[in-house]
């Protein structure tokens, strides 16, 4: 007697990609591809009048990108129906603190020269630099406690409220974006991350809310 197959779905059909092993190498080749872009233009000299500022941007640019897409995982995850997307989750985070690197590696080379003094001083007299640096260093912690020796370690319930701190690297990394573009006063893509983090927060909040409501009326 033949067992028959249930027609796939398109849900099906990427749930079965998530879970492949070769969903992250392609996940890997995938976040490495703005890089590739930007040492693309360096060789050719293609990054337009002013290279280093291009690059101080577009760097910071791809880390908020990225860690929109960090804090999208779980809503995904859950309103689709789709728990293979947790497996992505962490190397979706390490890359955006390996922008944020880059993005502070191309202020402190173009913008500073490697000086060290004018450096510290410029985080303590600029804010939205000091908001930045911030954020970078709490997304140096998430990512050098993001391993599983790491849970380990502290334990899942003080891991996991460690890493709630993400939350608070995007509101500075918000923050920062929105004082370097208030010089020019060029708010909408400003308004356009805002809106994209925002929901994805408010989603969480919403959330946590609906299971605190749950457990008080299942007590």
């Amino acid at each position: 007697m033949s067992v028959q197959r249930l027609p796939s779905t398109p849900q099906s059909t990427l749930r079965a990609a998530l879970r492949s092993q070769w969903a992250k190498p392609l996940l890997f080749l995938i976040c490495l591809g703005p890089t590739a872009w930007l040492l693309r233009g360096i060789w050719l000299d293609d990054l337009g009048a002013n290279p280093a500022e291009f690059l101080i941007r577009a760097t910071g640019d791809w880390t908020l990108r990225a860690l929109c897409l960090v804090l999208a995982v779980t809503p995904l995850r859950v309103t689709l129906g789709m728990p293979e997307l947790a497996r992505l989750r962490r190397m979706l985070g390490l890359f955006t603190a390996f922008y944020a690197c880059l993005h502070l590696v191309c202020y402190a080379w173009f913008d500073m020269g490697w000086d060290l003094p004018d450096i510290t001083a410029d985080i303590a007299k600029r804010p939205f630099i000091l908001v930045g640096f911030a954020g970078g260093l709490l997304l140096t912690v998430l990512s050098a406690t993001s391993f599983n020796a790491a849970i380990r370690w502290l334990g899942a319930k003080r891991w996991q409220a460690l890493h709630r701190a993400v939350y608070a690297v995007a509101a500075l990394a918000l923050l920062h974006f929105f004082w370097m573009r208030a010089g020019k006063r060029n708010f909408a893509e400003v308004a356009v991350y805002a809106a994209i983090l925002g929901s994805l927060l408010g989603w969480r909040l919403l959330r946590t809310y609906r299971a605190r409501r749950t457990a008080q009326h299942q007590r």
